[in-house]
């Protein structure tokens, strides 16, 4: 077998299934297998895993075992020469694993592949390629320096390469990673004394440590929620703090510069963090089906209820002949490739614009990275 998709599920029910949906289609004519480890979700991930997937294994765990644990789990399991680590809050194109292995097969000493992840919205995320965070890198990330000063704090998110380019990095988020299985067991897999956090850090350093070369491949971009399997809350800098601790004292030394710079951080993260909270949200001016067919458009309104629906043409000279900020589009994964939905929105990203996509009897999405997501049903 090609491929193992390992996918740590919990609570995201409604999310997983439109990732599982997109990842059906991506493994079509590939040797692989689509493996779903739920750390014991409250809601019905399973029953709609078994109802709708039923080719797929489902591992349901007792307990939430924490993503370390469940990942392993679930790579105990695998029967693919590679394996994807991939979150539930994501959506891949229908080509993203037949490129990303494409290019692994031509890497020598290969560790980990990683690719470009963008949010609900289309913008890119930083996290998707980084650096080791030693105390200044990291102490550059957690205030922000990083983007006032890239030349100098920058390393944190592997400035030397742009978000489409390709190459070697030192570390990769763990909402997607590709590696040979026999690699990720050679390490010992997640390391399960860290619950969150600094997992996806800790196996990264590790490959590299093992003379292995990881890359970031900017050829083909994943939707990546976020926000909603990972909710920033006010506990999230304390973690942030606790997990690069664990990263700092396994593999380097206690370092009292390496806390004080984190203790300035988290100040500085919280006033952000105020800040961000008096930004007023701009609900849409209006909102738009693609495509903009009887059927899609209808069922857009039954999800909407009252809120108005604008009809526009399929079709790029017809959207950006029109006034296009502030809109909503609705896109229709049952008439659109999820290449299609993941272009069109990267293309219509910023000014304003928002993005849901619709499944039979659901539209989800997100407005931010740090936003929990909106799930409409009938």
């Amino acid at each position: 077998m090609q491929l193992s998709i390992v996918i740590l599920n919990y609570n995201v029910r409604h999310f997983l299934e439109l990732c599982l949906s997109s990842v059906q289609k991506a493994i079509s004519g590939l040797d692989a297998e689509i493996i779903v480890v739920d750390n014991h979700s409250p809601d019905d991930s399973c029953n709609m895993v078994r109802k709708n997937f039923p080719e797929i294994t489902l591992i349901e765990n007792r307990e939430n075992s924490g993503f370390p644990k469940g990942n392993n789990i679930g790579v105990a399991q695998a029967k693919g020469e590679y394996i994807c680590i991939l979150n539930p809050d994501t959506v891949v194109a229908e080509d993203t694993f037949i490129k990303i292995l494409a290019f692994a097969k031509k890497q020598e000493n290969l560790g980990i592949v990683g690719c470009k992840l963008v949010d609900g919205t289309g913008n890119f995320l930083p996290e998707s390629k980084r650096g080791i965070p030693k105390p200044f890198t990291a102490f550059g990330k957690v205030t922000g320096l990083y983007k006032v000063l890239p030349g100098i704090f920058g390393k944190y998110y592997a400035g030397h390469l742009k978000e489409n380019e390709t190459g070697e990095v030192e570390i990769l988020v763990g909402a997607f990673m590709v590696m040979k299985r026999e690699v990720y067991l050679s390490v010992g897999g997640f390391d399960e004394d860290c619950f969150m956090y600094s997992d996806d850090i800790d196996l990264s350093y590790t490959i590299l440590k093992s003379g292995r070369k990881n890359f970031y491949f900017g050829q083909t971009s994943v939707i990546h929620f976020k926000g909603e399997s990972t909710i920033r809350d006010g506990l999230y800098m304390k973690r942030f703090r606790e997990a690069m601790n664990f990263f700092y004292k396994k593999h380097f030394r206690i370092s009292p510069v390496f806390d004080l710079f984190m203790k300035a951080g988290a100040w500085l993260f919280s006033l952000k963090k105020i800040g961000d909270s008096r930004v007023e949200v701009i609900k849409p001016k209006r909102y738009a089906v693609v495509p903009a067919d009887v059927d899609s458009v209808e069922k857009a309104r039954k999800l909407l209820g009252k809120k108005s629906v604008s009809e526009i043409i399929t079709g790029e000279k017809k959207l950006n002949s029109l006034d296009a900020a502030f809109t909503q589009f609705w896109l229709d994964s049952r008439k659109m490739t999820f290449s299609e939905i993941i272009g069109f929105i990267q293309r219509h990203s910023g000014h304003g614009n928002t993005f849901r996509i619709m499944m039979e009897n659901t539209a989800l999405g997100s407005d931010s990275s740090n936003d929990r997501g909106e799930v409409l049903t009938f």
